[in-house]
């Protein structure tokens, strides 16, 4: 088997398509295998959405408000799924 990587005649959204495939995949692995935990899955989701409502020229790792609030969606409706699937503990949230 031979994987060639033609970046030339890749469309940006055909690679960002594929990123999010292999890190759904990733994390539903991760998750199956019980090396994340629901809480673990639900705290990504808060940073992710945490990090498309901020729009802080100061942000350390700067993104685009349109990507990352369809980053926000994708890692919640991942999340429903997850917890829909394997089930788990909540995180315990501070007041």
């Amino acid at each position: 088997m031979s994987i060639t990587f033609d970046s030339a005649t890749e469309s940006p959204q055909d690679t960002a398509d594929k990123s999010v495939v292999i890190l759904q995949s990733l994390i539903c692995l991760l998750r199956e295998r019980n090396i994340l935990s629901r809480a673990d899955i639900e705290e990504l989701c808060e940073k992710v959405q945490a990090r498309a409502e901020r729009r802080e020229a100061a942000d350390p790792l700067p993104c685009c408000d349109k990507e990352a609030s369809q980053a926000a969606t994708i890692v919640s409706s991942l999340s429903d799924y997850l917890g829909r699937r394997y089930g788990g503990k909540h995180r315990h949230r501070s007041l």
